[in-house]
């Protein structure tokens, strides 16, 4: 598995189908799409806060990176349901907490739906301590050394 950023229109296009993929079980939860699924990919790859891992030249997970002045945070991480427990968003997380090095910030900080109740054991088993929670976001954080 190879982990770059991604580029262009083709990558645009795979990270929107691994999106609508990833996140298409969590909408009878949520009651709609959830915030991943309405996000502009051709905007976010062009902007070069994605990044995507690819296994034999299709794109099996990805993550969106913004930076803030003291933290970054992570926007999305999906990963392809068929790949899931292999590895595929704990890399991913490794590669944000290299970017937030090299950025000089201190730590990363994400959200996710309080309904997504795997992201709620998943992250704090990745390092990540909830912060707070308003309805229905839960949010957390994670040092980075």
């Amino acid at each position: 598995m190879d982990v770059r950023l991604a580029s262009g229109a083709g990558d645009a296009a795979s990270v929107r189908r691994l999106v609508d993929l990833a996140f298409m079980p969590y909408i009878p939860r949520v009651g709609g799409k959830p915030v991943p699924m309405l996000a502009d990919y051709d905007a976010v790859v062009a902007a070069g806060h994605c990044w995507v891992a690819v296994d034999a030249e299709r794109v099996v997970g990805m993550m969106h990176l913004e930076p803030a002045d003291d933290h970054l945070v992570v926007e999305t991480l999906a990963v392809d349901p068929e790949v899931r427990g292999q590895g595929v968003g704990g890399r991913l997380l490794a590669l944000a907490e290299e970017q937030a090095r090299s950025l000089g910030v201190p730590e990363l900080r994400l959200y996710t739906h309080e309904a997504m109740t795997e992201n709620l054991a998943y992250y704090p088993r990745r390092g990540f301590t909830e912060t707070h929670r308003s309805a229905p976001r839960v949010f957390y954080t994670k040092t980075v050394g």
